[in-house]
């Protein structure tokens, strides 16, 4: 008698466009229409692909945050980094950041120098990370992760590599520490492979690459921009390439991201770049920042000159 075939992809979930920042485009499936919330994920912002002529190259001003976390993963081009309390960095093609906003922080995302007067690709991903109460008034802390402490997994077949952002895939071990237990990984494969994900963990995965890709037992097909909302009931998911390639050699690389993680099962309060779990604490929040308790960075108005000159460079050339 055949195996019974258990449905794990319990919904797919079409990333819809809109403007960030200093103006550059989306991809977000999380949150979108009724679905705005997948715990402990607050969001998912998929950035480019895009190609930036000289001079036409946005990222995010000096803007607030506290109660969660972020986490930027950048595939090509790069970002620079400055908050309120000192830090600084540049994050190039490979490099995670995970930002522990805590107890509050003013921060800026630009372009790094080379990409805004060269110009380039971009191309990246910023995920938003929920933190129990207990943890919601921590001190900001910064992991900035070059891609060489970031290990990958390879399959015996050598048909699957994963790059192991958070979590962990058989013995390869991430080496990001997280307040929750979270696996972030970002899974390439032109064949076949079965994850285990731990048991009472909720899952998801976003297909970011062109190639479409078949996930769970039953094999739903997810395509680029979708968001596959996973039951795992207990069992291990099925990743497996969907297309042939156009030489007939085998399969198109599927690329997605898996996104996993114990829900913390707290109310959730949130609003703009505030998550936190009551009214009364946003309130509080919006009081701290207006008050400047969040403290500032230097060079604000630089940055938004750059900004808005990049933003009138592109709509000059017909891009808005």
């Amino acid at each position: 008698m055949a195996s019974k075939v258990f449905k794990q992809v319990a919904r797919v979930i079409t990333a819809h466009r809109q403007r960030e920042g200093g103006g550059f485009m989306v991809r977000r499936p999380l949150p979108s229409g009724s679905f705005d919330y997948a715990d402990p994920f607050l969001m998912l912002d998929h950035l480019g692909p895009v190609h930036y002529e000289p001079g036409e190259a946005v990222g995010a001003p000096d803007h607030p945050h506290r109660g969660f976390e972020t986490v930027t993963y950048i595939l090509e081009g790069g970002f620079e980094h400055h908050d309120s309390h000192g830090n600084h960095g540049v994050l190039s093609p490979g490099y995670v950041q995970w930002m522990t906003a805590g107890s509050g922080v003013i921060h800026s995302e630009m372009p790094t120098e080379e990409l805004l007067k060269k110009g380039g690709n971009f191309h990246g991903f910023q995920i938003w990370v929920n933190l129990p109460a207990k943890d919601k008034m921590i001190k900001p802390r910064y992991q900035d992760v070059p891609p060489e402490n970031i290990p990958w997994f390879e399959s015996a077949d050598k048909q699957t590599k994963i790059k192991v952002i958070a979590g962990e895939v058989e013995d390869v071990k991430a080496n990001i520490d997280t307040h929750t237990p979270i696996y972030f990984l970002d899974l390439r494969t032109t064949g076949k492979y079965s994850l285990n994900i731990p048991e009472g963990m909720d899952a998801m995965v976003y297909n970011y690459h062109p190639a479409s890709i078949l996930i769970g037992q039953e094999k739903t097909k997810v395509n680029e921009s979708q968001l596959a909302i996973l039951k795992t009931q207990g069992k291990p998911v099925e990743f497996e390439a969907a297309e042939s390639a156009d030489d007939g050699s085998g399969k198109k690389e599927a690329r997605v991201l898996v996104l996993a993680g114990t829900p913390i099962g707290e109310k959730v309060a949130r609003y703009g770049p505030f998550v936190m779990n009551t009214e009364d604490e946003l309130r509080q929040a919006f009081k701290d920042m207006q008050t400047g308790h969040f403290g500032e960075i230097p060079g604000s108005f630089e940055r938004m000159r750059k900004t808005d000159e990049a933003n009138a460079k592109r709509k000059q050339a017909g891009k808005e």
